[in-house]
């Protein structure tokens, strides 16, 4: 029998699931992606006007309101698509190289 090591669990090769198979659902908000990215958006809170354009544009749910008002990005979750950065109005959104 040929056996698969992982995390000190022993697992046949008939155990091990097979991949590219969904085996339940996931989101953003349970996996930390933040670390996918190379570009990094920077939120420039003097010129936003609260449109909340960017908000439902975000496919991570990595930027967070409050009281109807958006508040800095969760990086640990944003992957730097730039999707919020293209439709932000105001330019109150910028993008940086990220230092790692």
């Amino acid at each position: 029998m040929i056996y698969v090591k992982d995390a000190n669990l022993n697992l046949a090769w008939n155990e091990v699931n097979i991949g590219g198979n969904i085996y339940g659902g996931g989101t953003s908000l349970e996996v930390n992606t933040g670390d996918w990215r190379l570009l990094i958006p920077a939120w420039i809170e003097e010129k936003c006007k609260h449109c909340m354009l960017c908000f439902p544009t975000c496919a991570d749910s990595s930027i967070p309101v409050k009281n109807e008002k958006r508040e800095d990005f969760d990086f640990k979750h944003c992957k730097g698509c730039g999707v919020c950065f293209k439709v932000c109005p105001f330019g109150a959104i910028t993008w940086e190289k990220e230092d790692k």
